[in-house]
């Protein structure tokens, strides 16, 4: 063990000491109850649509204050409780063995078959789990449990986001300048908690849905012509962009703008970086950045609306607008339904597009030109506040 510590970075040891505390302390009722003779039970917070809660005053979806029960002999409940108590004894052996699991790792880990017969002799045999989304739910339920989320357990997802900019973080041992990344970009690290802030020359942080259009805004220097921090989510954000979108509005204070298609689902995306997502409720309060702003693409850019001129003249629109899709309507009529979309901007941007049945690609505003988009359009709707909040 002594050599592989003297490799093993500081941020990591700690998170895995306070990981390995919160399970010793959270677990420790259940072997209590055990050794009462009485029935192990575990209580959660219920992670369901109907115990999900949208707070007005604080911008986030939050889970409600009903609880799950889950006993060991409760014939409903016994499976999930096993399957419970495997999955935080395989994740608190790797925290022990310096390990870093992905989830699939977890998930195969787990996955056995257990045979039993009953008294007659007749054989039984049921499976741990048998599909991943199974032992990713019970991943969930232990973030729930113990207050952690399962990057502060060391385990690992697929890097998503991206970032350039001019800022200085350190990462592990290792300290790296995003402002020298070449064409390329910083990888969000899967553990954004572990990552140390060291300075930043920046007056925003810009969210881009599609990593095309920010590797476009990259390679022409956007982000240092406008002292930006460049973002992109390539699509629905991962957890640790959201995270690092986050610690850079909270710990620097950055305001944070988000650019999506003109659509329903660009603009879901805007509301899972602000307010949260329905799976992930227990953990919109690290996760979510209830002061993010969404700077567009909005429909009220495309067609214009009262004193507010389109950016696109009626030919552009002819040549860019994409018809929705059943899909999309469907899709707008269920965000015009959340109440953090019943807002007066919102409920403008939904009728029109519900009304046009017309969405746009944020691509056709580079279509317009790349500058276009980088020294008018974004400059512009930022300097006259022209965001939806």
């Amino acid at each position: 063990m002594a050599a592989v510590d003297e490799y093993m970075d500081k941020a990591d040891i700690e998170a895995r000491r306070k990981a390995l505390q919160v399970f010793r302390e959270r677990f420790k009722e259940i072997f209590e109850q055990i050794k009462r003779g009485e029935n192990p039970t575990i209580m959660l917070p219920k992670r369901t649509l109907a115990n999900t809660i949208y707070d007005e005053k604080r911008k986030l979806l939050l889970l409600g204050p009903e609880k799950l029960r889950r006993s060991f002999f409760d014939l409903h409940e016994s499976k999930k409780f096993m399957q419970t108590l495997l999955m935080a004894r395989i994740i608190y052996e790797a925290l022990e063995r310096d390990e870093y699991p992905t989830i699939r790792d977890l998930y195969y880990r787990g996955k056995h078959t257990i045979v039993y017969r009953e008294p007659g002799g007749r054989r039984h045999e049921e499976n741990t789990w048998d599909e991943q989304r199974e032992s990713d739910a019970v991943i969930r339920d232990i973030e729930v449990f113990t207050g952690l989320l399962r990057e502060e357990m060391l385990i690992l997802s697929k890097e998503k986001g991206k970032v350039v900019g001019n800022m200085r973080i350190r990462s592990g041992n290792d300290i790296i300048d995003l402002s020298k990344m070449g064409h390329g970009a910083y990888a969000i690290e899967p553990t954004p908690d572990l990552i140390e802030f060291i300075d930043v020359d920046a007056e925003y942080v810009l969210v881009v849905e599609k990593d095309a259009v920010f590797q476009q805004l990259h390679r022409i220097g956007f982000w240092k012509k406008h002292k930006a921090i460049l973002i992109t989510s390539a699509g629905q954000p991962d957890r640790a962009t959201r995270r690092f979108v986050r610690r850079l509005n909270e710990e620097l204070g950055l305001p944070v703008y988000i650019l999506t298609d003109a659509d329903p689902y660009g603009w879901y995306i805007y509301s899972v970086f602000k307010i949260g997502s329905i799976t992930l409720s227990y953990e919109s309060e690290r996760l979510a950045t209830p002061k993010a702003r969404f700077i567009g693409v909005s429909m009220t850019d495309i067609f214009g609306y009262g004193k507010k001129k389109p950016y696109l003249t009626e030919q552009e629109r002819r040549n860019y607008i994409i018809k929705a899709k059943d899909a999309d309507i469907k899709r707008a009529y269920e965000l015009r339904n959340y109440r953090w979309f019943q807002t007066k901007k919102w409920q403008i941007e939904i009728d029109i597009f519900l009304n046009k049945k017309a969405k746009l690609e944020i691509e056709a505003m580079t279509s317009k030109g790349l500058r276009f988009l980088a020294d008018k359009y974004l400059p512009e709707k930022i300097e006259t506040e022209d965001w939806i909040e």
